[in-house]
C-alpha cells in the first residue's frame, strides 16, 4: 500500500509537469516502477498511463497543434521509437540515460541562455532531432525530454509547444506501445494495480497542470522547460 501511495504521489506530479513542459511521466514514474520491477517491466507498465494521459492531453489541446512541425518533426520521431523499442532489452540503458543526460544538461543551459532561440532546424535537420528523441523513448522509455529540447528550437507559443509534443508523444506511443506489451507478455497481469494507480493519478495531475500552463509567458516558460530539462539531465546521471 505504501509503494502504490508513492506511486499515486509521484504520478499526479508527473502528469502535472508533463501539461507544463510536454514530458515528465516516462521520466519520472519509470524509474520509481524500475526499483520494485525490474527495467524492461517498469518501461512497460508506464508506457500504459502514458499513453493514456497522453492521449487526453492531445485532445484537450488539439486546436493548438503545429501541424507542420509534426509532419516533420513527429513522423520521423515515431518512427525512432518503433526503432528503439525494437531494442530497448538489448541495449545497455543506463549508459544510454547517462549520454541522455549529459544531452540535456548541455540544452538546459542552452535554453535558460536564450541561445536555443536562434536555432531553426529544417529538413535533414528537424528530422533528425524527431528520430533522435524517438528512438531514446523507445529504447529507455524517456524521450519527453530531448523531445521538449528539440522543441525549443521551434520558437512555438506555450500552448503550441505542449500541444506539439504532446502529439509526437502520442504517435510515439502509438508505435512502441504494441511492442512493449508483446515482450513483456503475461507479467503485465501481474502489476495491474500500480498501473491503474499510476493511470489515475497522472489524469488528476494533466487537469491540475493545465491551469498553471496557460497562465503562463512565453519567456517564463521557456525559463521553466529549461529547468525541467536541466534538472532530469542531472537526475539521469546521477541516480
Amino acid at each position: 500500500m505504501l509503494f502504490l501511495l508513492l506511486i499515486l504521489v509521484v504520478s499526479v506530479v508527473s502528469g502535472a509537469t508533463a501539461a507544463i513542459a510536454g514530458f515528465g511521466i516516462g521520466s519520472l514514474l519509470t524509474p520509481l516502477l524500475a526499483t520494485e520491477l525490474g527495467v524492461p517491466l517498469a518501461v512497460a507498465a508506464v508506457s500504459i498511463p502514458h499513453a493514456i494521459a497522453t492521449a487526453v492531453r492531445a485532445w484537450r489541446l488539439r486546436r493548438a497543434i503545429s501541424w507542420p512541425v509534426f509532419r516533420t518533426f513527429g513522423v520521423l520521431s515515431a518512427v525512432g521509437g518503433l526503432a528503439g523499442a525494437l531494442l530497448y532489452t538489448r541495449v545497455g540503458s543506463r549508459a544510454l540515460e547517462i549520454i541522455l543526460g549529459l544531452l540535456l544538461i548541455a540544452t538546459a543551459l542552452a535554453a535558460l541562455s536564450n541561445w536555443m532561440r536562434r536555432l531553426h532546424p529544417r529538413g535533414v535537420a528537424a528530422h533528425g532531432l524527431g528520430f533522435l528523441s524517438g528512438f531514446f523513448g523507445g529504447v529507455a522509455g524517456n524521450q519527453g525530454g530531448l523531445r521538449a529540447a528539440a522543441l525549443l528550437t521551434f520558437a512555438l507559443t506555450p500552448a503550441a509547444f505542449v500541444a506539439t509534443s504532446t502529439a509526437v508523444g502520442l504517435a510515439v506511443d502509438v508505435a512502441r506501445m504494441p511492442i512493449y506489451v508483446w515482450r513483456a507478455g503475461a507479467q503485465l497481469t501481474t502489476v495491474m494495480a500500480p498501473i491503474a494507480v499510476a493511470t489515475v493519478g497522472v489524469l488528476i495531475g494533466t487537469i491540475l497542470g493545465e491551469r498553471v500552463l496557460f497562465g503562463l509567458s512565453p519567456d517564463r516558460f521557456r525559463r521553466v522547460v529549461g529547468v525541467l530539462i536541466g534538472v532530469l539531465g542531472i537526475w539521469l546521471v546521477l541516480r
